[in-house]
């Protein structure tokens, strides 16, 4: 396969993906309950792998000490996964108070980020994305646990929307710049 074909291949999928992103983006952001189950779905099972990788961590490590907190570790990872598996609504509760939580951190850290930085040039912007956040995480919040049923499926399918979007631009322009390239290589050169 000619170095064309295959980077026309792999921008080829890369555009699919991107549409599969932004679809699965919009869907989220159309049903954000079903999305947000679905992302609380997916962290019980990887808090139940993650507990079965430390019980078997702290078995193959047994004679180096440490075995029976591994072994603890390793049951609290699969318990909790477990609960969330068993209560997924439950789960999706937790998560939404949780993200409530960063958010309000994370405003106040950039009000005092901004704070330190206020000679800059831009230091503003860090001032308007700590009232944003700060409103957000009050949203949240105020409106907790019926906000469960919207925050996380939306904010997932938001990433999700552009993160699409970025890549598709990404693989449209790697496309032409392939496109341009090869165009360039068959042109004769101009003599003057």
């Amino acid at each position: 396969m000619s170095a064309k074909n295959e980077i026309n291949r792999a921008v080829g999928w890369s555009i699919v993906l991107s549409v599969l992103m932004m679809v699965a983006g919009i869907l989220a952001i159309i049903v954000p309950p079903a999305f947000g189950i679905a992302v609380t779905i997916l962290l019980g099972w990887l808090l139940v792998f993650c507990g079965a990788a430390h019980l078997a961590y702290a078995w193959e490590t047994r004679h180096s000490g440490g075995l029976w907190w591994g072994l603890l570790l390793g049951v609290i990872y699969i318990a909790a996964g477990s609960y969330i598996e068993l209560h997924p609504m439950a789960g999706l509760a937790s998560l939404t108070l949780v993200l409530a939580a960063y958010l309000l951190v994370e405003s106040f850290l950039e009000f005092i980020l901004a704070y330190q930085l206020r000679p800059l040039t831009g230091s503003g912007w860090l001032v308007l994305d700590g009232i944003v956040t700060l409103i957000l995480a009050i949203m949240i919040g105020w409106t907790w646990p019926s906000s469960s049923l919207w925050v996380i499926g939306t904010l997932v399918g938001i990433s999700m929307l552009f993160s699409g979007m970025t890549r598709l631009m990404i693989s449209l322009t790697a496309r032409r710049l392939a496109h341009d390239f090869q165009k360039e290589l068959h042109e004769p050169e101009h003599a003057y």
